[in-house]
Order: structure tokens, then C-alpha cells, then sequence
């Protein structure tokens, strides 16, 4: 059996148990809604709505999802209740599959693009953005690529000494001012120090709070022209990392941040801890951003890259 295989399998594992919370929860309502029934009618797919939304889909996501359900049952005239699950799937693909967004096969990093290639990394405090940072660093690390850390989220109690903790347990070095000091000097410092030593990756903590959104504009402003005094195209990826575990809020941090500042990947944490990972599917559908990274668990390997179709297929992998 090759490395990939094996790999892929522990990643599937890891995944599947990952999402068991929310599996556990859809499924039982899933159950109480069809029981006693033979056919899906009218009944049915309320109730059927009221789960989707409960477990984090979005109103726009599940509306869709209803009305494609609907138009089968008229297309067809009889449905189980039976098929559900497969219907189910089968939408939920489908309408993944239509957003334009690829999914990753690996961590590589692009391989059009001018070294170093330069990440901000944004979000609000405790969604997990800077332990996201650290297992990003390590996934490069891993594959012998050479990593820069910038700490430059330097407002928040402790997010500078996180990412250092990071870079000594990774051995990564990390561009720190320490606290209370400016973004986007340390963000410059870190895309120079990029440069001369010829780095594939700068990876940035920035903007970990959503105080208004012309101040989180004008700081990442601030820090876009000063790394493009050495890499003109940078950055070259704006992530945000979203909390999984706070479902809908996850939703709204995702429209407000998308509106303050042009967003080009997302990374959804703790998914492992909540019966809320649906959400993935509403964010996944709504915002036309891809979804990069998912966290289902503690473990640098614990993130993930994510794949719509395999995050499908362990959706509706009964527990």
C-alpha cells in the first residue's frame, strides 16, 4: 500500500470521527422525522427544513436544498422516506459541486507564484486562528518548505508568546515585536526577512479582532502596502479562520469580515467538538470562497484540506 493510501485513509478516519457529534445529532432527528412515514410529503419536508437548519446549514442553503427535494418528489410522484438519506446526499453534492470553487489535493503551495508566497491570516479571538497558523507551518515544515511566522496580531493577550510556542515546538522562526506594537511593522520585517532568505511561505497573525470595519480595513490596508515594498503581489491569500462550533455565528463573522476586506480562502475549526459541522456546508455553499481547511481534532494532522465530496460522503456515514 502506498504513503498516499495510507495517509488517506487516517485522514478519512480522522474525518469521519470528527464529524460524529453532528452526525449523531442529525441523524437522530432525521429518524424522528420519518417514522411511521412511507413517502416524503409535505410534512416531511418542513420538518426536513427545520433539521437542516437546526444543524447549521443556513436558511438560503436549506431553502435550496428543500426546493430541489420538492421538484423531485413532483418529478417522480412517489419518494420513500427511505431514499431520504441518499436524496439527501445526492442535493447536497450536487449543489457543492456547482459553486466554482476547486478543492485542494494537498498543502503544496501554488506553483505559478514568486517566492515567498505570502499568507494574512485574519479572525476573531478563539475561533483557533493562531493554532491554525502553527499546524499550517508544520504541514509546510513537513514537506521541506521553507516557513516564516509573523507575529503580528500583537493586541491580543498572549497571541505573540502562542506563536513563538509554535515556532520553537515546529522549529519555524517567527518575526516578533512583541505586544502592543505596530501590525504592520512586524508584518514588513517578517515579508523582508521572507526575502533574503529565500522563504516559500510567510505566514501572518493578524487583525484578531473585528472591532469596526474601518479600522480592520485600514490596518490591513496598512499591511498590504508594506509587504508589497518587497513582494509587489502580496499578499497572495487573505484567510479567515471561522469557530465551527459556534455554528451560525461562524455564518455572520464570515459575512461581516467578507464585506470589511477581500477574503480569498476560509479554514473552519473545532468541528470535532460540536453537533454543529453542517455549518461547513452552508459557508461552503453561501460565500463562493473556498473552503481551504477544516479542524476535526487536536493533531498538527488534525487539519485538514478540504474536500467537498469526501466531507459529504462522511456526512451521511451513519455512526
Amino acid at each position: 500500500m502506498s504513503i498516499f493510501k495510507i495517509f488517506s485513509k487516517e485522514k478519512k478516519e480522522s474525518l469521519d470521527k470528527g464529524l460524529e457529534k453532528t452526525k449523531e445529532s442529525f441523524f437522530s432527528k432525521l429518524g424522528r422525522t420519518v417514522v411511521g412515514k412511507s413517502e416524503v410529503d409535505e410534512d416531511v419536508l418542513d420538518e426536513l427544513e427545520e433539521i437542516l437548519i437546526s444543524s447549521d446549514l443556513g436558511v438560503n442553503t436549506t431553502v435550496k436544498i428543500i426546493d430541489r427535494i420538492e421538484e423531485r418528489v413532483a418529478r417522480d410522484k412517489y419518494l420513500g422516506t427511505s431514499e431520504l438519506d441518499k436524496i439527501l446526499r445526492e442535493e447536497i453534492a450536487s449543489l457543492l459541486s456547482e459553486n466554482n470553487t476547486e478543492d485542494l489535493k494537498d498543502f503544496s503551495l501554488p506553483a505559478n507564484v514568486k517566492k515567498p508566497y505570502v499568507l494574512l491570516v485574519v479572525g476573531v479571538n478563539g475561533v483557533g486562528k493562531t493554532t491554525t497558523i502553527g499546524k499550517l507551518a508544520a504541514q509546510y515544515k513537513k514537506q521541506g518548505k521553507k516557513v516564516i511566522l509573523g507575529a503580528a496580531d500583537t493586541f491580543r493577550a498572549a497571541a505573540v508568546d502562542q506563536l513563538k510556542m509554535w515556532g520553537d515546538r515546529i522549529g519555524v522562526p517567527v518575526v516578533s515585536h512583541g505586544m502592543n506594537t505596530d501590525p504592520a511593522s512586524v508584518a514588513y520585517d517578517a515579508v523582508k526577512q521572507g526575502v533574503a532568505d529565500e522563504a516559500d511561505i510567510v505566514i501572518i497573525d493578524t487583525a484578531g479582532r473585528l472591532h469596526t470595519k474601518v479600522n480592520l480595513m485600514n490596518e490591513l490596508s496598512k499591511i498590504k502596502r508594506v509587504i508589497q515594498k518587497f513582494v509587489a503581489e502580496a499578499p497572495h491569500e487573505v484567510l479567515l479562520v471561522l469557530d465551527g462550533s459556534t455554528g451560525q455565528n461562524a455564518m455572520i463573522q464570515a459575512r461581516e469580515f467578507t464585506k470589511a476586506t477581500e477574503v480569498t480562502s476560509l479554514a473552519i475549526t473545532k468541528l470535532d467538538g460540536t453537533a454543529k459541522g453542517g455549518v461547513v456546508i452552508g459557508i461552503s455553499e453561501e460565500f463562493k470562497i473556498p473552503v481551504k481547511y477544516i479542524g476535526v481534532g487536536e493533531k498538527v494532522e488534525d487539519l485538514q484540506v478540504f474536500n467537498k465530496m469526501e466531507f459529504v460522503d462522511s456526512f451521511f456515514k451513519r455512526v
